[in-house]
């Protein structure tokens, strides 16, 4: 069994940053990919960022790019997204994801089969 946690969320005024971390238990976490994923309110939750098991960050939304940043540190079990110069419209739950056994990353929200509880992040205009 995989359990993630997030934590981090806050209230933040526009342009300012909070960093979010997952915090995983289970062995399996130094070779799995981990996807970061955002829910606002009536809409449906979509793919922010993926790390890859080697590393590598992937962003999936255009608006976030030179903004988010997502990294991994393996030795504590968690996995991080660094968000800069937040808007509005970055208001959202923030949710964390993983896949058991999987290396590589997908934007379906249906590839990953653990979730965490979510975080919540409100950017103040």
């Amino acid at each position: 069994q995989v359990q993630l946690v997030e934590s981090g969320g806050g209230l933040v005024q526009a342009g300012g940053s909070l960093r979010l971390s997952c915090a995983a238990s289970g062995r399996i976490f130094s070779i799995n990919a981990m996807a970061w994923y955002r829910q606002a309110p009536g809409k449906e939750r979509e793919a922010v960022s993926c790390i890859t098991s080697s590393g590598r960050d992937l962003y999936y939304l255009d608006s976030v790019k030179g903004r988010f940043t997502a990294s991994r540190d393996a030795a504590k079990n968690t996995i991080y997204l660094q968000m800069n110069s937040l808007k509005p419209d970055d208001t959202a739950v923030y949710y964390c994801a993983t896949k058991r056994g999987s290396t590589v990353c997908s934007a379906s929200s249906t590839w990953y089969n653990y979730w965490g509880q979510g975080t919540q992040v409100t950017v103040s205009s």
